[in-house]
């Protein structure tokens, strides 16, 4: 069984930085894409960054391209997403995921399977 546990969240202020942190068990986790999604009070639920199984690709919403970074440790089964220049429209829960198909180099929420139970990450002005 599949199990993703998010870390990491917190209240911040503007301009400051996060890093998220997901460690992942019941997978062979270095053959998985692994990715980020974060969902905002009374807003659906929207893609943030994907990192492919070899970490030779990374994908980043518009959003948070150029300030954050997604990057992954085999050895230790972990995903981290490196928040910089956070902004108030951060403000999220952040969810950890992994596809159905491992492989899959996916943005697609349709395409995860398996969902952590998310971490609130919280900007203030």
């Amino acid at each position: 069984q599949v199990q993703l546990v998010e870390s990491g969240g917190g209240l911040v202020q503007a301009g400051d930085s996060l890093r998220l942190s997901c460690a992942a068990s019941g997978l062979t986790f270095s053959s998985y894409t692994m990715g980020w999604f974060r969902q905002a009070p009374g807003k659906e639920r929207e893609f943030v960054a994907a990192i492919s199984w070899t970490s030779g690709r990374t994908y980043y919403a518009d959003s948070v391209k150029g300030r954050f970074a997604l990057f992954r440790d085999n050895a230790k089964n972990k995903v981290y997403l490196q928040m910089n220049s956070l902004e108030p429209e951060d403000t999220a829960v952040y969810y950890c995921a992994a596809p159905s198909d491992p492989y899959r180099y996916t943005e697609y929420q349709a395409d995860f399977g398996s969902w952590g139970q998310g971490t609130q990450v919280t900007v203030s002005s």
